[in-house]
């Protein structure tokens, strides 16, 4: 392949991405990047992907029960499911 044809397939890629992010975005919603966070689980989760539940505590501790412990690490509250706001 020729660069020229090379440099058009990778518009073309990145067009595309574009308007996928950009048809997510219009129907409501946010590109599926990372997982859902579920309240009362940790599994799978990286509190660095999720800065809106895990940059606020008290978001984390009301509505998806966790808190840090002291280790710095992110639990689940004992008796979870009885304590989160739905």
């Amino acid at each position: 392949m020729s660069g020229k044809t090379l440099i058009t397939l990778a518009i073309a890629a990145a067009l595309a991405g574009a308007a996928s992010v950009a048809s997510a975005q219009q129907q409501g919603g946010a590109p599926s990047t990372y997982g859902a966070v579920q309240p009362c689980s940790l599994a799978g989760i990286n509190p660095a992907d999720h800065p809106d539940v895990f940059g606020n505590p008290e978001v984390a501790r009301v509505q998806y029960g966790f808190v840090r412990g002291p280790d710095g690490n992110w639990q689940v509250i004992p008796n979870c499911e009885s304590s989160v706001k739905r």
